[in-house]
């Protein structure tokens, strides 16, 4: 079952590369008490999230944070590794977190995995973008093709914010 506006965000742990190594997140951490903008991508440094979907919200960070949101987070099904060496060459280190769902758990817990083993890929994340108050969804956008980062980009996140 997929996640719905209105839900709690179930419980989990993600690992996040930050300047002083690896750290884990929880959801708790970082949902609670917090206005959160949570985009979710099917892989790093794959073409349509480093080429269109990340910029965006780098390029729109200051914009949505002016907007009462707190913190922005991008996830993929990834080891923290791969996430850490993406916001390094991305140019988001330290700017949003790169959350890595390396077993995909919190992916397969809202129901929004993709299975891309055709692609080669294997287990991935839909892409997806939401809006996250005290660990509640507000806003949820799915994106029908994974190739597409318009219904769950910045711009559109800005537009609902």
């Amino acid at each position: 079952m997929t996640i719905a506006i209105g839900d709690k965000l179930p419980a989990a742990t993600f690992k996040e590369k930050t300047t002083d190594g690896p750290v884990e997140t929880t959801t708790e951490q970082l949902f609670a008490g917090k206005r959160v903008v949570l985009f979710a991508v099917p892989g790093a440094f794959t073409p349509t999230c480093s080429l269109n979907h990340l910029p965006g919200y780098l390029e729109n960070r200051d914009a949505i944070l002016a907007k009462g949101v707190d913190d922005i987070a991008v996830l993929a099904v990834n080891d923290w590794h791969v996430m850490g060496a993406w916001a390094q060459s991305s140019g988001g280190l330290g700017k949003i977190h790169f959350l890595a769902d390396w077993d995909a758990g919190f992916t397969k817990a809202v129901g929004l995995d993709a299975d891309l083993s055709g692609g080669g890929l294997g287990v991935r994340s839909k892409r997806y973008s939401m809006l996250v108050e005290n660990g509640v969804v507000r806003s949820l956008n799915v994106e029908e093709s994974p190739g597409q980062a318009t219904v769950s980009g910045a711009a559109a996140m800005l537009e609902q914010l």
